[in-house]
């Protein structure tokens, strides 16, 4: 098995500067790294008064809900339209 050659990205999230290594290709790395960094800004001015690792868990905790409730309606409508193409071929 070969393994992807792995892309190191550096982003800056919340004024804080990472490298990222990913089998990704930069340009999603980087909007990856934006969409937390707009997320955190976007929390931040809702709450300003959380410390950095307390407004990094709620961005987390906020992202994998988004994340939880689209791969919920995905696989609802995967499962829709399976038993749509089901439905036809009987006929």
């Amino acid at each position: 098995m070969t393994e992807q050659p792995k892309t190191r990205v550096s982003v800056r999230i919340y004024g804080q500067d990472y490298t990222i290594v990913g089998a990704e290709s930069p340009a999603h790395i980087r909007l990856v790294a934006a969409f937390v960094d707009d997320k955190m800004h976007e929390f931040s001015e809702k709450n300003p008064l959380l410390d950095v690792p307390k407004l990094a868990v709620l961005t987390a905790v906020n992202i994998a809900s988004e994340y939880l409730k689209l791969k919920e309606q995905y696989q609802r409508l995967a499962e829709q339209l399976k038993q749509e193409k089901d439905g036809k071929q009987d006929d």
